[in-house]
């Protein structure tokens, strides 16, 4: 396999067979050269077995057991660990991303930005379905802190996003729980003045299966971050290297 100009990290929690229509969606989307990391808790999760099946036909494939600690946030930092590519795409194992978008954001990142968003509130974008009051919360975040700080993107919350590798590196990663590593890369990003670019996206609530996102758990660590992007004086912890 070449050298991918993208790898694409999908944190999984027992998709089971349903990991398979992901990955097709996502290779027929997707045509630069590239590579999809799988990333799992537990070698009994159930997307493991589809996972290494669909990986021995495509190479292209990689199924990445966590190694760091239990929750998307590690699996999520695990497979950033893991990537090959200079380019790294976070995007959901259940269907409510566009994979038609991948390429897209990847071409935002080679041309400089650090964070490129895939965005369901700026003009173009669209969010069908899904939980009204995470919906709400998540829009308000959203459109305000790109009113009152011009973060860059009009979604910071989104998961979908495109990240250059070397600015993850850098920045390192402190998410520890959730999905906030996309607002965490965004106030950081502001905070170095790195370019955050977005693109409209029309996100739709998965089909299948539950969500895995423990709304009272994690929004107060949304609400950090988003704090560090609007307030310049707010403090940060010392920040997990790669």
């Amino acid at each position: 396999m070449s050298v991918p100009r993208v790898s694409v990290v999908i944190p999984a929690y027992n998709e089971g067979q349903a990991i398979t229509l992901c990955l097709d969606r996502i290779l027929e989307a997707v045509t630069i050269p590239c590579e999809v990391l799988v990333v799992y808790d537990r070698p009994d999760d159930s997307t493991a077995a589809p996972a290494a099946a669909y990986s021995a036909r495509d190479p292209r494939v990689r199924p990445v057991l966590n190694d760091i600690r239990p929750g998307p946030a590690a699996a999520i930092a695990c497979g950033i660990r893991a990537a090959l590519a200079q380019v790294v795409v976070v995007t959901m194992a259940d269907g409510s991303d566009d994979p038609r978008q991948i390429e897209p954001l990847t071409q935002l990142v080679e041309g400089g930005a650090v964070v490129a968003a895939a965005s369901r509130y700026m003009p173009g974008g669209r969010q069908v379905g899904g939980p009204r009051l995470k919906g709400l919360i998540s829009r308000t975040a959203g459109l305000s802190l790109q009113a009152l700080a011009r973060v860059g993107t009009h979604d910071p919350t989104n998961s979908f996003k495109a990240y250059s590798s070397s600015f993850l590196a850098e920045a390192g990663i402190e998410s520890d729980a959730g999905f906030e590593i996309g607002i965490e890369m965004v106030a950081k990003a502001r905070r170095r003045g790195e370019r955050v670019a977005e693109i409209p996206t029309i996100w739709m609530d998965r089909t299948e299966g539950q969500s895995n996102f423990k709304a009272t758990e994690w929004i107060p660590r949304y609400l950090h971050w988003y704090l560090v992007a609007l307030l310049p004086g707010y403090g940060q912890r010392r920040p997990y290297k790669r």
